[in-house]
């Protein structure tokens, strides 16, 4: 059945008079649910007649909207491109930084000065060009993403490192020392 009524299994009951005390021989009391099937005329009986099922087919998946291959679409300010190109930068920015530290007691100022900058600017081409290809062919971050590693998790995981690569810097800038 189409229906989603708990009362579609039911059958139709007719009470009589003389089951009834209350009611006059003349009268019948009928119950009947009827969500989504047409009501019967009181001369049928549900024995006489089966209720058809009605068959719907299902309406058709929605549609993906076409994403945008436009360079100023991909990255405008709420477009797909820079919140996610700069969530990975820190990401890998935050995890270097702290591995750098932990093995030489170096902070994130002196890793800056000592030769960073063009490791920085290195990484962050490569990576901004290895998430602007697959934008630009049309593939949207969302059709990639699935279990627990999906697009929104990236996004968070993406701004927790950018607020503790700034977090970072600036308790190392207030101590004057490297945090660990």
């Amino acid at each position: 059945m189409a229906s989603t009524s708990v009362f579609m299994a039911t059958p139709v009951t007719r009470l009589s008079a003389t089951q009834l005390p209350s009611f006059n021989k003349n009268s019948a009391f009928s119950v009947r649910c009827m969500a989504s099937q047409p009501p019967i005329n009181d001369s049928e009986t549900t024995a006489s007649k089966s209720p058809s099922p009605i068959s719907t087919p299902p309406p058709p998946p929605p549609r993906a909207p076409k994403v945008s291959t436009k360079f100023s679409d991909v990255l405008a300010f709420s477009g797909p491109a820079p919140e996610r190109i700069n969530g990975r930068l820190a990401m890998i920015g935050f995890v270097s930084a702290m591995a750098v530290e932990l093995s030489s007691g170096q902070d994130v100022f002196t890793q800056i000065s000592n030769g960073g900058v063009t490791a920085f600017v290195a990484t962050s081409v490569l990576l901004s060009m290895a998430s602007l290809v697959p934008l630009f062919k049309g593939v949207s971050v969302q059709s990639k993403s699935d279990g627990i590693m999906t697009s929104d998790a990236e996004l968070w995981n993406g701004r927790f490192a950018m607020l503790g690569l700034v977090a970072l810097a600036f308790t190392e800038f207030v101590t004057g020392s490297a945090l660990v």
